[in-house]
């Protein structure tokens, strides 16, 4: 009776998307862990502080960079949210005692989240998520980004001499993987041309056959150890290398620092996040990114499918199939504030943008 209750008001429009994302996923599970969300103040506490940290140093780098007493900075950060998880699933793990040795290492995995991204946005020449309290103009927000990301990547480098090297290694490695993934971007716009009719290299239809080939049902060269049914979702391996990998890196961060992490809990992390990037950004940026040329699987879809309707409810289905993967797994482990998060994930896209 509760579970169905909780159902009901889980698809009340009116309510918080919070609250609506607790009762969806009590609804689904029939979990409701009341320690979990007790949590969930230390886990915002020490993230907040962890980031705080991290941006006052950032500051006062900024000043000295430009000669100002006082400068306050900001940059979104909410791909942190996979790090949060895990301090939250590690606090349900651990003792009382060591608690600091999860947060130490949730430390710098927040701040290597955050550099490896400002570097990307540096290289990409993408300056407008850094935030100063001053008038700047083009160069000076170019300045202002250099110095962010050079003063996390020294922080970063430094924390890194605490922890054995396999902890280096981890990171590393998924960088790796997803900069790869990264020089494939040029390859996978050809083809979305082709696919229009915009490129000679291929035919239409040859583009449309190598987009699903290479892009929606490619397969690892070295398939991922702890995936197994995963392997045969629709651009799996290709959103892995894109945004899962950095999270496996992440998760292996923690193991090599002596935290225990099952694999279990890595899935619904990875598969969570896949189904996020496809659910919340490639859907609601999917008009940009067909005029940009920018294949993802919404954009994909929709050069593979018949119609808009048919592709429109495949990229519908294919976010689900991850979401809900993601929250199974989430519940096998009990991490209830992933599943949670999985549901406001879900709870939060808007698929009616999608042309039908």
């Amino acid at each position: 009776m509760f579970q169905t209750s909780a159902g009901y008001l889980a698809g009340r429009d009116r309510l918080p998307t919070s609250l609506r994302a607790v009762l969806g996923y009590y609804a689904d599970s029939g979990v409701f862990d009341y320690r979990s969300l007790q949590l969930q103040r230390r886990i915002d506490d020490a993230t907040d502080a962890i980031v705080a940290d991290a941006f006052a140093a950032v500051e006062e780098a900024i000043a000295e960079e430009f000669d100002r007493e006082f400068v306050e900075f900001s940059y979104d950060t909410k791909l942190v949210l996979p790090a949060e998880l895990t301090l939250g699933y590690l606090y349900r793990q651990l003792e009382e005692p060591e608690y600091d040795d999860a947060e130490a290492v949730t430390q710098l995995v927040i701040e290597a989240l955050i550099d490896g991204d400002m570097r990307d946005a540096v290289n990409d020449d993408e300056f407008d998520d850094f935030e100063v309290d001053f008038p700047v103009d083009e160069s000076d927000r170019r300045r202002v980004a250099e110095v962010a990301q050079a003063t996390l990547e020294a922080r970063v480098t430094a924390q890194f001499e605490s922890y054995p090297d396999a902890v280096r290694d981890a990171y590393d490695w998924a960088v790796d993987i997803s900069e790869r993934h990264q020089d494939e971007d040029d390859h996978f716009r050809a083809l979305m041309a082709a696919a229009q009719g915009e490129n000679t290299s291929h035919t239409p239809a040859e583009a449309r056959e190598r987009i699903r080939e290479e892009y929606k049902d490619a397969d690892f060269a070295d398939p991922p150890a702890i995936f197994d049914e995963e392997l045969d979702l629709p651009y799996f391996k290709t959103q892995y290398d894109r945004v899962g990998v950095i999270y496996s890196g992440m998760v292996e961060m923690y193991r090599e620092a002596g935290l225990p992490v099952e694999e279990a809990f890595e899935k619904s992390i990875v598969l969570a996040i896949i189904g996020a990037q496809i659910w919340l950004d490639d859907i609601d940026d999917f008009q940009a990114d067909m005029e940009g040329g920018q294949l993802t699987p919404v954009t994909a879809e929709y050069l593979l499918a018949d119609d808009d309707a048919t592709a429109a409810t495949r990229a519908v289905d294919i976010s689900e199939q991850y979401l809900d993967l993601a929250k199974a797994h989430a519940t096998t482990v009990d991490s209830t504030l992933t599943g949670i998060a999985t549901e406001y994930i879900y709870r939060s896209g808007d698929p009616s943008v999608l042309p039908r």
